[in-house]
């Protein structure tokens, strides 16, 4: 499944998934979700991020790896 907010590139972040157009990866935006950070928290430190890439990054993460 495709998602446009997401890319990944082998030559950006060793291939890891980030949000397109920025080095954040995925798995960072999950991590602090995990530890109990609220959004608004993760876009104040993040100020290119917008709550849809939150949410992508969620939907990225329950996608099905095939």
């Amino acid at each position: 499944m495709r998602h446009e907010r997401i890319e990944i590139k082998a030559e950006n972040m060793d291939g890891k998934p980030v949000i397109c157009g920025t080095r954040i990866p995925v798995e960072l935006i999950l991590r602090k979700l995990g530890a109990g950070l609220l959004s608004e928290t993760i876009l104040a430190d993040h100020p290119r991020l917008t709550l849809d890439d939150i949410r992508a990054a969620q939907a990225f993460a329950g996608t099905k790896k095939t």
